[in-house]
Parts: structure tokens; sequence; C-alpha cells
């Protein structure tokens, strides 16, 4: 079984709704997109893209993430797909700001480039349909100034990736 029939099983498994897993899925393709630089790790990077909402099997809220990660961890995956699970949330939240929205108040501001391109790949993903990261602000300025300005950075440092050949 190839490595992605073998996380749309674990997502199914898991109790993902076929919506969740076809989110995934475009979310990977467009994650793929960034993966030209040989420094990524593209397996890294795929598992993370596809797990990535692995806690919406129990959860829709932004707890998501943090069940998500606990989820797999307890499957057995690598720490490092746990922490691009956790820090997928926007362009990631700071502990202040996970202490504001009720979640555990830890990091999770995305620091490795993987974590990072997961992050940014969600934001440009719209349920099923890739989005611009034009589209992504617009639809973003009621999350605030902070948000935005994360979000914005993140675009500037990945966005020169897309381009390498």
């Amino acid at each position: 079984m190839q490595l992605l029939e073998r996380l749309e099983a674990h997502l199914s498994d898991a109790g993902c709704e076929p919506g969740v897993i076809a989110h995934c899925r475009t979310v990977n393709t467009v994650a793929a997109g960034y993966a030209r630089s040989p420094v990524v790790d593209r397996t890294l990077l795929t598992t993370g893209a596809m797990l990535h909402d692995l806690g919406r099997s129990r959860t829709h809220s932004l707890h998501h993430a943090e069940v998500g990660a606990d989820l797999a961890r307890q499957s057995g995956c690598p720490d490092k797909v746990a922490r691009i699970i956790q820090r997928h949330i926007g362009a990631g939240l700071t502990v202040e700001e996970c202490a504001l929205l009720g979640l555990i108040p830890r990091d999770s501001v995305p620091e490795r480039l993987e974590e990072q391109i997961v992050a940014h790949a969600d934001n440009l993903v719209k349920g099923t349909r890739a989005i611009t990261p034009e589209e992504r602000m617009d639809r973003s300025l009621f999350l605030g100034r902070k948000f935005i300005l994360r979000a914005f950075r993140l675009n500037l440092d990945l966005e020169p990736l897309r381009h390498l050949r």
C-alpha cells in the first residue's frame, strides 16, 4: 500500500469524514508545490499534510489540532508529525493566543520548514478548493492584525519555494 493510501486509511479508521479526507488531500497537493527545495523532508511533509486534520475525527473546534497531535502520538507517529498537526492552525498560535482561546497554553507557531509549509498550505485551501494568498488575506480580515501579519510573513517566506525548479 502506498503512503497516501495508508494515510487516508488512517484518517478513515480514526473516524474522519470523507470531506475532511478530501480537504487533507488538497492541502497535501498544495503543500507539494512548496516541496521542491532539497531541504524539505517530503515524506514528513506528506504525512503532516495528510494528517493535519486528524483531530477533526473527534472535534471541529480549534481543539482539533491538540486532539489530532495527541491521536498521532498515541498511534505511534513521530513527534515531528505530531508537531505539524499541533502547529497548523492559521499561521500558528503563540502561548498567549492559545490561552485566550481556551487551548493548552503552549507555543504553537510553526518552526520547522515542513510545519510552516503545512500551515501555509492549509491557509490556501478552502474546503477542497485551492485559493490564492490574496484571497486568504481578504478572508482573514476579521482575525485581527497579529494573525494577518503572521500569515503574511509566512506567505512571504514560503512563496519563493513554489517557484524553484
